[in-house]
């Protein structure tokens, strides 16, 4: 009866352990994205997803020249979060609907391209909209810069024996 209980107890133990280890998992968007180098742009919001674990969003945007680019993006806070400060899926998607102009303070992906992450939303009024927070973030206005912030390309090393 005894080793029973300390089997059991220690196999709640060991499966606490595990579950505690994967919410720990969480991948963090400084890993994926160049969050030192936020910049700030017009775009139009193409489609808006309220979805777990974060929101997701394409926007496009257009260049100085009027070349337009499409960008796929994760949105900061999660769903949970917004809606504790009323940003609930019906209020979020009815303010990002497509054709919506916006302003978004982003993080270019790591590996460049155009993949972003959106740490802030302001409609055209000034308004922080899908968020948390109530105030601007550092970042460099780069509106019509081609590509926005592109992470430079590691060099290519040298091939061995030259």
């Amino acid at each position: 009866m005894r080793n029973d209980c300390i089997k059991s107890f220690v196999l709640a133990v060991a499966g606490l352990l595990l579950v505690s280890g994967s919410l720990w998992a969480h991948h963090g968007e400084g890993n994926s994205y160049d969050t030192a180098h936020m910049w700030t742009t017009w775009a139009t919001v193409e489609e808006f997803d309220y979805i777990n674990p974060h929101p997701a969003m394409k926007f496009s945007r257009s260049d100085k020249s009027g070349n337009v680019e499409h960008w796929v993006a994760e949105v900061d806070n999660n769903p949970s979060r917004l809606a504790r400060v009323g940003w609930t899926k019906s209020r979020s998607m009815a303010a990002l609907q497509p054709g919506t102009r916006v302003k978004l303070t982003v993080a270019t992906a790591k590996v460049g391209g155009y993949l972003a992450y959106v740490r802030l939303i302001q409609n055209e009024k000034g308004e922080f909209i899908c968020s948390e927070r109530e105030e601007a973030l550092p970042a460099v206005d780069l509106d019509g810069v081609a590509g926005g912030y592109q992470p430079d390309k590691p060099e290519e090393s040298p091939k061995a024996g030259q």
